[in-house]
């Protein structure tokens, strides 16, 4: 596209630094958020982070490859089913959680 990737990355980083405080506090303030799970998340991705970092250094590329395949394919599967879920099912769940 005739830009240098070495100049777009902090463009972008700076674009989504600037952008998701904003939409985080929106989003925190719709009360559609469970505080203890955020933090429980954020405090278990501390040592999940360190043993990924040492196990993906180690690791065959091959094989992450193929997590990596893993991961999407999961991804698109729960997606689409989440997609093509009757619309009376996906409004009836929204109310028992609210």
């Amino acid at each position: 596209m005739g830009l240098d990737p070495k100049a777009a990355f902090p463009i972008m980083m700076g674009a989504c630094a600037f952008l998701m405080p904003v939409s985080g506090i929106r989003f925190m303030n719709t009360d559609r958020i469970d505080m203890r799970v955020v933090g429980g998340i954020a405090l278990g991705g501390i040592p999940a982070v360190l043993i990924a970092a040492y196990a993906v250094t180690s690791m065959p590329l091959v094989y992450l490859r193929w997590g990596v395949v893993a991961v999407v394919l999961y991804a698109a599967v729960v997606l689409l089913r989440a997609a093509l879920r009757p619309a009376a099912a996906t409004d009836s769940m929204s109310v028992a959680s609210s």
